[in-house]
């Protein structure tokens, strides 16, 4: 119930006084619906087919005034006002249904931009811990479903201000036999609650089968490689028939579940109305007219009723989606990178000096004595190449997290200048940071726009310029479409060293201060490596480089060389000096390589 009452309030806070407006017009809505019921009465008798005696009921005094009308106008004006009062019930009812489906997928599209929103301003750790899938799940299912509860909930108020309208007019009519059906019905509504809690409980079925769905999916798409590789489309797909029966049984079991409940509702609808036929007639001495007023009523009641039903129904189904979006967004919230802050016209920090590690600790787990980075003391000057380097596991890439801080010391300080990196400079601290990553990461556009992406405002000529220094010019131009050119998926139809180099020319574009290249050329061969170096090379003295380096060759020419060790720094110094150090890690890893290399 907190989850939807927290909806609720969301739903509140953005619809404003349009979600009033419509209330106030479901309640039009209903006064003229039971107004035309109302009329029925003097139409039927006006007609001359049946005559109904209207004496002893509410309805006398309004009979009394349409008698002083002529026969002649009499049925024609009624029928006249009751097709005047059809047509603006269904007018202002199309009125109603638009507005509430602009509520609904305004609704939608405000938890969306709110979630990502809060998604995006999270910090590194966040992302660290949460599995992928199950973010994008609910960015995309959890939340569509949870904004589908909005549709339920206008039905739901639909259907009570309906009902409780309906219930005052017979009420009017017959303040007895009413209660009797009230009763009634809130008897069926107590022994319905079972119908609730299985909803609840199918809810969460399909939350946990469709974040396994997805996640599944996820994964085996981003390792279609590998299954194509070894023959693992057979065990893939029976594991997607079998996660697919479930999903299928679980959607037959609501459907089973809701028209479970609809036939109980009908059913006892028409046993409670041949009882209360029964009661008004031999218990009540209900007049035709009243009697016949309150059976139309009534039965355009049970309807909505049910539908009150249904709609607590779905509602309570959606609950786990709800609750879901609500716990994604107060973890974004909690995990709040930059929190009151405006990042929009934060321009990037200049640096003058370098960038200093005092007494650096860091663990991911605070409940492990174990540090991924332990006691770290360095300095990086400006405008210089420091390398990072260490077998694998040693701590280089939770280093270069800290240097961007994307991660937060747990002990010591990053200083920049002196000063510690804190939320006050860090917004334009990363705006002094281009970033290039061992996977290079690139949109299914083109080029151009691959580019522009850290540079919207960027000429033709600093495209080029870019391209050039990062060795990727000479492909450009003999691509297809030149910048124009689409490059696929994550830049699939580019070879692995082009894509490297795209994404180098898009950090050199952003014009950084600082440059962070994580193991960028692990994965290329012998001569896009000597491509990526050349650009190095011309890079240098004019930005500060920061490099994690795989392959040793590539940091020859480093003005300073940082050996990393069980998140220690053991080695520090020129790769020349350091080289000659044979027996230390470094001079290990050097001749490892030397002797792997053809």
């Amino acid at each position: 119930m907190d989850s939807i009452l927290y909806f609720v309030k969301k739903l509140h806070a953005f619809s404003g006084k349009i979600l009033y407006i419509n209330l106030v017009g479901m309640i039009a809505v209903s006064l003229l619906e039971g107004i035309g019921i109302l009329f029925l009465i003097p139409m039927i008798s006006m007609s001359g087919i049946v005559n109904l005696d209207t004496q002893g009921t509410p309805l006398a005094s309004i009979f009394k005034l349409l008698n002083n009308i002529p026969d002649t106008l009499g049925l024609p004006m009624i029928l006249g006002v009751y097709v005047i009062l059809v047509i603006g019930q269904n007018v202002l009812q199309r009125q109603i249904t638009i507005r509430n489906t602009k509520i609904q997928h305004g609704f939608f599209r405000h938890l969306r931009i709110e979630t990502y929103d809060a998604l995006l301003h999270a910090n590194w750790e966040f992302f660290i811990k949460k599995r992928k899938s199950d973010i994008i799940n609910s960015l995309t299912t959890e939340i569509a479903t949870a904004s589908a509860g909005t549709h339920s909930f206008l039905q739901f108020i639909a259907a009570l201000i309906f009902t409780i309208i309906q219930i005052g007019i017979a009420f009017w009519l017959s303040a007895n036999i009413t209660i009797f059906v009230l009763i009634s019905g809130l008897a069926l509504l107590f022994f319905s609650r079972s119908f609730l809690k299985r909803s609840m409980a199918l809810g969460s079925r399909n939350y946990v089968s469709g974040k396994r769905y997805l996640a599944g999916i996820t994964d085996q798409i981003n390792g279609i490689k590998d299954i194509k590789s070894n023959s693992l489309e057979d065990t893939r797909m029976l594991w997607f028939r079998k996660v697919t029966k479930n999903m299928e049984i679980e959607q037959i079991e609501y459907a089973q579940l809701n028209t479970k409940s609809q036939l109980y509702y009908k059913s006892a609808s028409a046993i409670l109305i041949a009882i209360f036929l029964f009661a008004a007639v031999k218990l009540f001495n209900a007049q035709p007219a009243q009697l016949m007023l309150v059976i139309v009523i009534f039965s355009r009641l049970w309807p909505r009723v049910a539908g009150i039903q249904g709609s607590m129904e779905q509602m309570a189904m959606r609950i786990p989606s709800y609750k879901a979006v609500i716990a994604l967004q107060k973890e974004c919230e909690n995990a709040k990178e930059f929190a009151g802050l405006d990042n929009g016209s934060v321009k990037p920090l200049e640096i003058h000096e370098g960038i200093e590690c005092h007494n650096v600790s860091f663990r991911y787990h605070k409940d492990k004595a174990d540090y991924a980075l332990d006691t770290i003391n360095l300095t990086i000057p400006i405008n210089e190449m420091t390398a990072v380097v260490g077998r694998s596991g040693a701590g280089k890439s939770t280093l270069i997290d800290l240097l961007m801080g994307l991660n937060k010391p747990e002990l010591g300080d990053v200083l920049i200048d002196g000063r510690p990196l804190s939320n006050d400079n860090l917004i334009a601290y990363r705006r002094a940071i281009s970033y290039v990553p061992q996977e290079p990461f690139l949109f299914n556009e083109s080029i151009r726009e691959n580019l522009l992406l850290v540079h919207p405002d960027a000429t033709e000529a600093e495209l080029w310029n870019a391209l050039e220094f990062s060795s990727a010019a000479e492909f450009v131009r003999k691509a297809s479409d030149g910048l124009d050119t689409l490059i696929g998926d994550r830049g699939i139809r580019l070879s692995g060293g082009e894509r490297q180099r795209l994404v180098l020319a898009r950090a050199i574009l952003r014009n950084p201060s600082i440059l962070v290249l994580d193991e960028a050329t692990s994965a290329l061969d012998t001569e896009n490596e000597a491509k990526i170096q050349e650009a190095l090379e011309r890079l240098k003295g004019k930005m500060t480089i920061i490099v994690i380096a795989h392959r040793l060759s590539t940091i020859r020419n480093a003005d300073q060389v940082i050996v990393l060790e069980e998140g220690r720094i053991i080695q520090k110094g020129r790769f020349g000096q350091l080289a000659m150090e044979k027996r230390s890690v470094f001079g290990k890893l050097l001749k490892n390589q030397m002797e792997a290399a053809p």
